[in-house]
């Protein structure tokens, strides 16, 4: 099933003007340096689940071979320009079945959108169905004991065309398991302004709940640190502590 968000479809191309590639590198050389330490061989093959416009992959694919999942088709069509020598597929992590196991499978940017428990198993399941015996699982996630609502505004502009992008994270008490991004942006063309917004509900789940799932799918876990990498975005002077998961697979 296509994705029907407009962030990642009809506002795919924002992402040119909100973001810097350059942002990326030592991100990813951080999660390289786990996949290598913690893997049993010398892995050579990576699956990207939730590649998006394959910002990550202008960096992975120096080090593997990389194959890319994403369920936005805008997203996708921006990838594939981007890097033709990587093998692009349109499929949900949920639910997506290649048929091939891989060294490596990393999900550093969309398990958020697993809105529920057994959401966030399905994806976990369908890495580990991808997996080589020994393989390592890599997740960049969040846990409910450390979120914080926070505020974020990005900007950029080319030529005539200013795009501004505001997000505000909120922790709803009525949905347990959950918090919601809403997303307001604010694009001008020649100095005519429209106005887009967006609210995503997206998954928020405690620390036992990622050990459990880890565990039920035949993973071992490790876990690190992961600060300060959207914190020239935040307004207020917030937090926004992540965690990288890291699973081997038995």
């Amino acid at each position: 099933m296509a994705s029907s968000w407009i962030a990642y479809n009809e506002l795919a191309w924002t992402e040119d003007l909100l973001g810097d590639l350059a942002d990326y590198q030592d991100e990813v050389a951080g999660y390289v340096d786990l996949i290598k330490r913690n893997s049993s061989r010398s892995p050579c093959t990576l699956l990207h689940l939730g590649c998006g416009a394959g910002g990550y992959d202008t960096f992975f694919k120096l080090h593997f071979t990389v194959t890319g999942v994403d369920v936005s088709r805008g997203m996708l069509d921006k990838a594939k320009v981007r890097h033709p020598d990587v093998e692009y597929i349109e499929g949900d992590m949920r639910t997506v079945r290649l048929g091939r196991e891989f060294d490596a499978v990393v999900i550093p940017d969309g398990i958020d959108y697993m809105g529920s428990l057994p959401e966030l198993r399905m994806a976990i399941e369908t890495a580990v169905a991808h997996l080589r015996p020994g393989g390592i699982l890599l997740v960049v996630g969040k846990t409910r004991e450390i979120f914080r609502a926070n505020n974020f505004a990005y900007s950029g502009e080319q030529d005539d065309l200013h795009v501004t992008l505001l997000e505000n994270n909120y922790i709803n008490p009525y949905r347990p398991d959950s918090y919601d991004a809403t997303l307001v942006y604010l694009i001008r063309r020649r100095g005519e302004l429209t106005i887009h917004t967006e609210c995503h509900l997206l998954g928020l789940f405690s620390r036992e709940a990622w050990e459990k799932v880890f565990a039920a799918a035949g993973l071992s876990l490790r876990e690190a640190d992961l600060d300060g990498t959207y914190d020239k975005y935040l307004l207020g002077g917030g937090e926004y502590p992540l965690k990288i998961f890291i699973g081997r697979k038995r």
